[in-house]
């Protein structure tokens, strides 16, 4: 354990709160217990103890981040993993290059709080730095055996706004359209009405053409927003 992960680990034991960690790890059905550490308290730790780093390289940065997710005891930890791909001086890294990295987070973590922020944050950040090679690479996902790859690809672009790009949206969609596995269908939802409050019109177009293969959670969700 290098010094980073000694300093999280003794800011997270700061923070513990053992009377929390059950239900936490209850709620999140997680096989790793919890510290009982809040969502804001941790997020203030790490941007403090964040604060000060800087990386001469994308390996550098990247072995922190694994140091701290393959070494975790607590989930917490885990979520400083995660906080730590969101550093702002480590912007110039997010390019096609760190996909690997975010692969392995979202297929060895497997639940929807570790795949989401990477999803929505993280690939949405290399969408923008690197379009070609990591479009290409969501179409490949959407394919993919697992199934948070998957939501991966269909949820990539919540944040887009104008900037989202159809095809893509439509082309990871339709791989798990009458897929029966939940978090696929509500992530299809959840990124459609995303999109509606762009384009309302457009989400009723594509609900209404694809009624017959969208599963019912897909689109309550979708239009939980339009009028």
């Amino acid at each position: 354990m290098t010094l980073l992960g000694q300093s999280v680990r003794a800011g997270l034991a700061t923070l513990a709160d053992p009377s929390k960690a059950g239900s936490m790890q209850a709620y999140m059905k997680s096989d790793i217990p919890y510290l009982g550490v809040s969502a804001v308290p941790l997020q203030q730790m790490c941007k403090k103890l964040f604060a000060g780093l800087r990386y001469q390289s994308a390996d550098a940065w990247r072995d922190d981040v694994l140091m701290l997710w393959r070494g975790a005891h607590f989930r917490e930890e885990r979520y400083a993993a995660i906080a730590l791909t969101g550093l702002r001086a480590v912007r110039a890294f997010q390019r096609a290059e760190a996909l690997a990295l975010y692969e392995e987070i979202v297929t060895s973590g497997a639940w929807w709080d570790y795949v989401d922020p990477i999803a929505t944050q993280r690939l949405w950040e290399l969408l923008c730095n690197d379009p070609a090679p990591v479009k290409q690479m969501m179409r490949q996902w959407s394919t993919d055996d697992n199934m948070w790859k998957r939501r991966c690809a269909i949820i990539c672009q919540n944040k887009a706004k104008q900037a989202t790009d159809l095809d893509l949206l439509y082309d990871c969609i339709a791989p798990s359209i009458e897929s029966k596995a939940f978090f696929l269908r509500k992530g299809i939802g959840w990124a459609l009405r995303e999109y509606a409050w762009t384009d309302p019109d457009e989400v009723r177009r594509y609900v209404s053409a694809h009624a017959h293969r969208l599963s019912g959670l897909s689109r309550r969700e979708a239009l939980k927003n339009i009028s």
